[in-house]
Order: C-alpha cells, then sequence, then structure tokens
C-alpha cells in the first residue's frame, strides 16, 4: 500500500521522535557503540546512532575491495547478533527473485533466495565460515535471532515450497557461536498462494526454558509454536490467543523482565471489521489491517497481557514489520519497516495493567 500524507500520522504522545539514521537490528558494545549491518558492510555509531561514522566490508575480494551484490553477499535483509563470548553473527537472505506463476499460483521456475550465515571473533574485523543455511526460494528475512540460556544461537528461515505453493518455516541453531549449524523440523500449515501458510515468526525464550514462537497467518490470530530444545525441534504448533491481521510481530524480553509486544490487532482500535482480501495472495480471506502499531507487555509468559496502547496510526497507510530495541534499561526503540514510523518511549509510561 502507498505511503500517505505523513501530516495525517498520529504517534502517540508519549513518545518522541528517534534520531537514529540507521536501520536495526542493532547491537550494543560494553562502551556503548552501536552497530549494524547494510549491504556487505558493517556500520558502527558513537553517539547512540545519530551518525555512523565508521564503515567496514564485510567480504572482499582478491583487491581488498568490497564484493559487489550478488548471491552469498551479506545484505542487509537479516539480523545480527554479539554472543555473550563476544562473537558477532550475520544471518542474512540474497535479493530474493521470486516470479510468482499466476496461472499455476505456484514460485516461478526461476525463483530462488538463498539464507546464509557469517561469524566475526574479532570485533567485525575479519569475517569466518560463511555458509549456505538454506538452498531455495526464502520468503522475508528472520524477524529476530537469540541467544538462549545454555548459549546455543537460534534463528528463523522462512522460504517456499511447491504444490501448493505456500510458506512454511524452519530452526537453525549453533552451539558453536555459529561455526555450524543444525535444521530443525519444518512448520508447514498448509495454505495456496504467495502470503499463506506459515511465515515471518518472531520468538522468545521463556523463564522455564521453552522458546516460544509467534507465527504470521492469515486465520485472525498468531499461531504459536513451543520448543523445548533450544529449537532443535517444534512438537507443540497450535492457534494462539492473540489475536492478529495478517502482519508479523516483535516480540522481545525486556531488562525488567517482562515480555513486550509489537504488532497490527486484527482490526483498528475500537473497530469489530476491516476490509478482507485474499486473490492470489491466500486460500482464506484475511484481514490486512496495518494502519496502527499497538504494544502490550506480559509479566506471565505470555498467559496474560496488559492493555495494548497505539504506538502510531496513519489512514491508509502500512505501519508494518516492527523492530523493538532497548539501549538502556526501560527506553525502548521503535522502527517500522513499512511506513518508516521512528520513535521512543519509557517502558513504565506505556505499562497499562
Amino acid at each position: 500500500m502507498g505511503s500517505g500524507n505523513k501530516a495525517d500520522r498520529w504517534i502517540n504522545p508519549t513518545c518522541t521522535p528517534l534520531e537514529v539514521t540507521q536501520r536495526g537490528p542493532f547491537v550494543q558494545f560494553a562502551d556503548g557503540r552501536l552497530m549494524t549491518v547494510g549491504d556487505n558492510v558493517t556500520l558502527v555509531s558513537h553517539d547512540n546512532g545519530v551518525t555512523w561514522p565508521d564503515i567496514q566490508p564485510i567480504l572482499c575480494g582478491n583487491g581488498a575491495e568490497p564484493l559487489p551484490k550478488g548471491p552469498g553477499v551479506p545484505t542487509g535483509r537479516g539480523q545480527l547478533l554479539h554472543t555473550r563470548d563476544g562473537t558477532l553473527i550475520i544471518v542474512w537472505d540474497d535479493e530474493r527473485v521470486l516470479n510468482w506463476d499466476k496461472a499455476l499460483n505456484e514460485p516461478g521456475i526461476d525463483a530462488r533466495g538463498d539464507q546464509w550465515a557469517i561469524r566475526s571473533v574479532d570485533g567485525g574485523k575479519t569475517w569466518i565460515d560463511r555458509q549456505r543455511l538454506y538452498e531455495g526460494v526464502c520468503g522475508h528475512p528472520p524477524i529476530n535471532m537469540i541467544q538462549t540460556a545454555s548459549g546455543r544461537i537460534v534463528v528463523t528461515a522462512q522460504f517456499y515450497l511447491r504444490e501448493p505453493g505456500r510458506n512454511v518455516i524452519r530452526v537453525y541453531s549453533s552451539g558453536d557461536e555459529g561455526k555450524s549449524w543444525r535444521g530443525s523440523n519444518i512448520i508447514d500449515l498448509g495454505g495456496h498462494g504467495h502470503h499463506d501458510g506459515a511465515f515471518e515468526p518472531t520468538f522468545v525464550q521463556l523463564q522455564d526454558g521453552r522458546l516460544w514462537m509467534l507465527i504470521r497467518t492469515n486465520w485472525d490470530r498468531f499461531w504459536e509454536a513451543f520448543s523445548d530444545d533450544d529449537g532443535l525441534s517444534w512438537r507443540v504448533i497450535r492457534p494462539s490467543q492473540i489475536e492478529a491481521s495478517t502482519s508479523p510481530g516483535y516480540i522481545t524480553r525486556l531488562a525488567s523482565g517482562r515480555l513486550a509486544l509489537v504488532w497490527s490487532r486484527l482490526y483498528p482500535e475500537g473497530a469489530d471489521s476491516y476490509l478482507r482480501r485474499s486473490e492470489q495472495y491466500s486460500e482464506a480471506e484475511a484481514s490486512w489491517h496495518r494502519e496502527e502499531l499497538s504494544l502490550a507487555f506480559s509479566e506471565d509468559e505470555g498467559q496474560s497481557w496488559s492493555k495494548p496502547v497505539v504506538l502510531a496510526r496513519e489512514k491508509d497507510t502500512w505501519l508494518s514489520y516492527p523492530y523493538l530495541f532497548e539501549p538502556e534499561p526501560g527506553l525502548l526503540w521503535l522502527q517500522s519497516g513499512q511506513g518508516d514510523v521512528r520513535i521512543r518511549f519509557h517502558e513504565h509510561e506505556m505499562f497499562e495493567p
């Protein structure tokens, strides 16, 4: 959906503008520096994200020049993690070529878009162990990547299967700081369409050790999946109690211990319906409500949630693909991939029991 007039955008008055000129994901070092990833470069800021003067290539050719865009060359379409032992890990998707075959309602025969990983053990000066995690047609890049309490690195891959064409999910994890990776079972909820199936998951580790995944679907709510072995397998897969439009959410654990979820609710605040569509997107007609972004907190590991608070609203404009970052305890930054929302706020000012 095209952008509307930003003069019509409403931002929750509790929020203030975020003067950060790069998009996340971000990692923060002990000295306060921030790092993010662009196309085959890392960028570092010394002033809380306002400027990014330190730019370093990731992969270079024989002449020490950065490699141009191409298969297997890092992009800004992915995730960055700084482990507790100091390893930097990037997981990214190649630029996707989908070429959806409308006659067959399937990915085109020349569709492609692999997922890769690479790591650095010297703070980003050099990068090693580049490897392809998945070869095929990835959809959206991973929403988040975490290190579990045991030290395992966990990230998701969303990709297309054929006949019928649909999205499925596989989780990749590493027990050796990104040197090697192992794939889980496939989470396949069926469906038929280039925006159908199980896709764009976000996940977090619960205090009991399980991983909890919230999956975008076209069925008026997130589906949820649980892993009790650090992402190696996902055996409990079911509808969650969280209603949502066909849009991704972002869940994370805050320094306070609370869980925070940013997402597009099923309907606009105060409404009980919204225009539905399917076409070749999905078998079921779904709400594509993305004109608001809402925030809620949980103090009991997702069993219940605080009253949702609308952070941003704009008529006829999609505000979606949220990313939440906590640069200091209780201070939250929010960016959106669609609509370019960039705001900051404090946790205690948004919490409504």
